[in-house]
């Protein structure tokens, strides 16, 4: 797993030891983000942001989505793959955004187009899935 800040992200003062997760692409609708760190924001690290290092007021809500998608097992190319420079399963963390409803009950989470980090080399892409049984705002709880 990456390591973690635990603290918002300040690009004035951002620290050279800071976890800094690079974007092969840009997020859809983001070509100026390229560089986030994953900041907790709970005590369990289940909730994070993934927050722009160069633009503090961007940060997308993500969790991995086994703790409440059990089954979720998405599966990507190997163009995916060699983009991540992964070479071990173990190497990746699977993440999904979520769009915040008022309440637990209103969230949803992308199916659709998870995170993938590779955590050897802090890489990461937002991978576009085919399959028309994953949608983009599945209900976080049923």
């Amino acid at each position: 797993m990456i390591a973690h800040v635990t603290r918002p992200v300040d690009a004035g003062s951002a620290a050279p030891d800071l976890p800094v997760i690079e974007m092969v692409h840009a997020l859809p609708g983001f070509p100026q983000a390229r560089q986030f760190a994953l900041v907790e924001l709970d005590d369990a690290g289940l909730l994070s942001a993934l927050q722009s290092v160069d633009h503090p007021d961007l940060r997308f809500l993500v969790v991995p989505p086994h703790t409440f998608f059990p089954d979720y097992a998405p599966v990507v190319d190997d163009e995916v793959v060699a983009e991540l420079g992964v070479t071990s399963a173990e190497e990746v963390q699977l993440l999904v955004i979520l769009t915040a409803g008022e309440s637990l009950a209103a969230t949803t989470a992308n199916l659709l187009a998870p995170v993938l980090i590779n955590t050897s080399n802090r890489r990461a892409l937002q991978v576009i899935l085919d399959d028309n049984a994953f949608s983009v705002s599945t209900p976080l709880v049923a």
